[in-house]
């Protein structure tokens, strides 16, 4: 029994010599280094340390030359100029759409604006004249009345606050012996030669013309006197 312990210790003794050398011989491979490699990569170190110090003695010594972080420094500053003319390029293009959707409203609002307002002109004047037109007939019978001086005092008040409503909504009535012949507001029904005359003359009024805001809406029925 004792025999067989004591192998087996020595077993184990053997095993972990071999395993203590078996790290020794890995450390020593790691310790052996290529000298030449080692070498280059010092030397490569050291260039770029000299390119690197020999750039920013340059930089010292002359304003003009850059080092490579101002470069990518302009190079950014660059680019976010580019990006803000773009972006304000745009803005301005937008702003001028805009505008330009702006007036074209404003301009269809003026001219319906317009339009409204022509139309309701329009129809008040239509307003208007078909009511002065069915009050001809009744001023007719006042101007004949006036000329057979058959007004009593108090159907000449009513006639005139009558004739007065319609001069302040534009109607005036036109027609008078003597006045020169107007073949756009004046209807000849007669003519007779006269002497004593220059010019076609109205020489007999029949029937009164009238217009509405400086529109003749019924010329006046005449007998007019040609020069002789």
């Amino acid at each position: 029994m004792a025999v067989w312990g004591t192998l087996e210790v020595g077993a184990t003794g053997e095993s972990r010599g071999c395993e203590e050398n078996e790290v020794s011989d890995e450390n020593v491979r790691e310790e052996q280094v290529d000298p030449a490699a080692s070498q280059q990569n010092q030397n490569d170190q050291n260039q770029n340390d000299q390119d690197q110090n020999d750039v920013e003695n340059r930089a010292a010594s002359d304003p003009g030359v850059q080092t490579p972080d101002e470069r990518e420094f302009e190079q950014m500053l660059v680019e976010e100029k580019d990006q803000t003319d773009r972006r304000e390029q745009e803005l301005q293009a937008l702003v001028s759409e805009r505008t330009a959707d702006l007036q074209r409203l404003q301009a269809e609002y003026v001219n319906y604006k317009k339009r409204v307002d022509r139309d309701r002109a329009h129809a008040r004047q239509a307003g208007v004249e078909s009511v002065v037109t069915e009050l001809l007939p009744v001023l007719d019978s006042i101007d004949m009345a006036r000329q057979h001086d058959d007004l009593g005092d108090g159907f000449k008040l009513v006639a005139e606050a009558l004739e007065k409503l319609a001069g302040k909504h534009g109607l005036h009535g036109f027609g008078e012996v003597g006045d020169p012949f107007d073949p756009k507001r004046h209807d000849a029904l007669m003519q007779v030669p006269m002497d004593g005359v220059e010019v076609t003359t109205c020489s007999q009024v029949m029937q009164r013309g009238y217009e509405l805001h400086g529109r003749v809406i019924r010329p006046a029925r005449v007998a007019v006197a040609e020069p002789n």
